[in-house]
């Protein structure tokens, strides 16, 4: 028996992730409306920042007030025990209660893109294998007038687009699946939703939810 609940994400891209992987781990999709990210209800970009905008800080407390449990599911990024020590503090000063997650693994920095990184499907490997090479490259070149050096490489949203593009087709359609909000988790050609690095969020999610 599932317990009612409400995650809420950072961004699309995150609820895309966490929809497909709740369908995966529970086999139904999720409650409507249970799965938010934290500009989805202002009609806006999400981002971490937007969880204490006041119609999110109403969504946690009504569904607290109605028994539910209110999962916060966002990006570790450049310092996780910071970023941690911040978002708990909410609860506090905001008068809400969640329970709280941090991607990639709940350990370590990093966004979702990390944990998508270690979810490919093993024998798509080569794809980053050459991805990485490219990037060893790139900042050994000396490049005339580019001050500082090294080039900049990438965003790891472009490596995980290119991951994606070197697989699909170039049709217009296959061109969408690329796109964050249109990408399908459970391909398993692409993804392993059971992959050994997931069982830290399978745990939380299991444990949280699942009666």
């Amino acid at each position: 028996m599932m317990k009612r609940f409400l995650i809420i994400v950072e961004g699309s891209a995150d609820s895309k992730f966490i929809k497909d992987y709740y369908h995966h781990l529970f086999h139904a999709a999720a409650p409507k409306n249970s799965i938010i990210h934290t500009g989805e209800l202002l009609n806006k970009t999400g981002g971490y920042k937007k969880l204490i905008e006041e119609i999110n800080l109403s969504q946690m407390r009504m569904n607290t007030d109605q028994g539910g449990v209110n999962l916060v599911i966002f990006d570790a990024d450049k310092d996780f025990e910071a970023r941690q020590k911040e978002l708990l503090s909410y609860k506090e000063e905001y008068g809400v209660d969640f329970e709280l997650f941090l991607f990639p693994n709940n350990k370590h920095t990093g966004a979702l893109e990390v944990l998508l990184e270690n979810i490919i499907n093993p024998n798509n490997r080569p794809i980053l294998d050459c991805w990485e090479n490219y990037e060893k490259e790139l900042v050994q070149l000396d490049i005339p007038g580019r001050t500082p050096p090294p080039l900049t490489t990438p965003a790891k949203k472009t490596k995980i687009y290119g991951y994606l593009e070197a697989l699909l087709g170039e049709s217009n359609s296959q061109k969408e699946l690329i796109k964050e909000v249109n990408r399908n988790y459970e391909n398993t050609q692409h993804w392993n939703l059971d992959a050994e690095y997931l069982k830290p969020l399978k745990e939380f999610l299991e444990n949280k939810i699942s009666g």
